[in-house]
């Protein structure tokens, strides 16, 4: 399977990362990658960028080195109202948002009922395109229940490649996760969470695991320019821009 895009890597801005927007670029060239989306931390992350570097991404082209450029952001889920660490004024002028939990950031219990309750609420936001490493051992949530509608309400469904590294104890989840998604016929998506440039593009961990499920390619968003198009269409707001 190949994926044609990576849409959930970090720049210097993070601070915790550290190669720049354009080595991400360049790097994804280089990797024979369609689009990179740029996500960097929000607020409760600490050391993350302001809100001024959010709104100031329009300064960065829509194309770079022949690589579609993606303006986003990784937000934080900060308790079970769904609530995010980005501003909503800031939500139209991105690209794609990844909400994702933190243990620095989730301000609530990490039981499985809240975590349930956090991620319905979040399917329900439009301006989330991707639900981030959910797989993750500190949320465990009610995937039956929810998986279904993130199917029903547009969001993607992460499978991090970075996961299997940093998540120690999340790979079983993630496998369950795609399972799930295989199932109910819910769309995911393959991404990085590169922190540095020769990151960019590597999907090997996040791949094995789709075919020891026997996941189809037609549910990978991210496999096809076409249907990755078609997404960015109806969900966001790059081609009107």
């Amino acid at each position: 399977m190949k994926i044609i895009a990576d849409t959930h890597c970090h720049t210097i801005a993070s601070t915790h990362a550290y190669s720049t927007a354009m080595e991400n670029i360049i790097e994804a060239k280089n990797q024979g990658l369609y689009a990179l989306a740029l996500t960097d931390h929000c607020e409760y992350t600490p050391g993350s960028p302001g809100t001024w570097f959010f709104n100031n991404l329009r300064a960065i082209p829509r194309e770079v080195q022949g690589v579609k450029v993606l303006r986003g952001a990784e937000a934080n889920v900060l308790n079970a109202k769904g609530d995010l660490d980005l501003p909503k004024n800031l939500h139209k002028p991105l690209d794609w948002i990844v909400a994702s939990m933190h243990d620095v950031a989730y301000t609530g219990i990490h039981d499985t009922d809240e975590c349930t309750e956090a991620w319905l609420s979040v399917s329900k936001n439009p301006s989330v395109n991707v639900i981030g490493h959910s797989g993750s051992a500190s949320f465990v949530y009610d995937y039956d229940k929810v998986i279904p509608e993130f199917g029903r309400n547009g969001k993607l469904v992460e499978i991090n490649n970075s996961s299997f590294m940093v998540r120690k104890g999340s790979e079983s989840n993630c496998k369950k996760i795609a399972s799930l998604c295989k199932k109910y016929g819910v769309p995911i998506i393959v991404n990085s969470d590169s922190h540095f440039c020769t990151s960019v593009g590597r999907f090997d961990k996040a791949l094995k695991l789709l075919e020891e499920v026997d996941f189809p390619e037609e549910l990978v968003i991210n496999a096809d320019i076409d249907r990755f198009n078609g997404y960015l269409e109806k969900y966001t707001g790059f081609f009107e821009i």
